[in-house]
């Protein structure tokens, strides 16, 4: 008569089960779902005293619950100051409690950057509002996606697995078969495995969380896009004209300068040749006056 209320108990605790973890993938609810195990031959004793009604099922969200929001957002920025940029926001970044999680200069064809910036989610706001006195800003783009369901839903799931593994843990102790005791405690192995999955999954979510994620693109210009130009005056045209015109001249001269550097050995050939062939010219000159 024990061992058939002991059967039944465990069909019992095995339903409840199923209906708890109805939400989990497919792989864990398979590993939490092994909880039904043979007892037909164990001796329950009347003394465990546990009620199927009891176990836990997963806790919705309610209404009075924290939202969980995932805060993201891509910039577009340009300087015409690389290098203060650069370290105005690592300034920045450092000043509202955040990190680079990814950053990468190039100078290939034009000075950029891109990062990555993880900021607590509260600063959010105030990193994107105060990167336009750092940089011009060309495009900000955000999202927010709401996960609250998601995490309270696994948030429930944990709990129902913790509760149903306190119960493994107490019937081992209470085993005396060798083939029950095998059987439970693969039902524990099982039910601390699809625990550590729903932890590692809240504390992602928490990190998300937590931290807002900006990803930035900054470039070097000459001169800001979508910004007008103030209105010169004639002298000011001119100056500015003629100091662009040196700018070119002294930019082409360089180039030359660093084309001879570069090319010395063909100049120096170039040379003895041209000399050859004016010795050799006045020779011929002065051998046809001699006759």
């Amino acid at each position: 008569m024990k061992k058939r209320f002991l059967a039944l108990y465990l069909a019992c605790l095995l339903l409840v089960t199923l209906f708890a973890g109805c939400g989990a993938k497919a792989a864990h609810q398979e590993a939490a779902e092994s909880v039904a195990v043979p007892m037909a031959a164990y001796d329950a004793g009347g003394a465990y005293g546990y009620a199927a009604s009891e176990e836990t099922a997963p806790v919705p969200a309610s209404a009075g619950s924290e939202a969980k929001i995932i805060r993201t957002a891509d910039m577009d920025l340009e300087t015409t100051d690389f290098d203060e940029a650069v370290q105005a926001l690592a300034a920045l970044t450092g000043e509202l409690g955040g990190y680079y999680e990814a950053s990468r200069l190039d100078n290939d064809g034009g000075r950029s950057a891109s990062y990555t910036v993880r900021v607590p989610s509260e600063n959010f706001r105030a990193f994107l509002d105060r990167v336009g006195g750092v940089c011009h800003v060309l495009s900000v783009s955000e999202y927010a996606d709401d996960v609250s369901e998601a995490y309270y839903d696994t948030e429930g799931r944990l709990k129902t697995q913790q509760a149903k593994l306190d119960r493994l843990r107490e019937l081992l102790a209470q085993a005396e078969d060798m083939e029950d005791m095998i059987a439970l405690e693969s039902a524990i192995a099982d039910a601390e495995r699809e625990i550590d999955y729903l932890s590692g999954t809240l504390k992602h979510y928490d990190t998300q969380v937590d931290l807002a994620s900006i990803s930035i693109y900054l470039r070097a210009v000459s001169r800001l896009s979508d910004v007008p130009e103030p209105e010169q005056s004639l002298g000011q045209r001119v100056a500015a004209s003629f100091k662009a015109g040196l700018g070119s001249f002294a930019q082409w001269a360089e180039d030359l300068l660093v084309g001879l550097a570069y090319s010395w050995e063909w100049l120096l050939l170039a040379l003895i040749i041209l000399i050859a062939a004016v010795l050799l010219v006045r020779h011929m000159v002065k051998k046809r006056k001699n006759k």
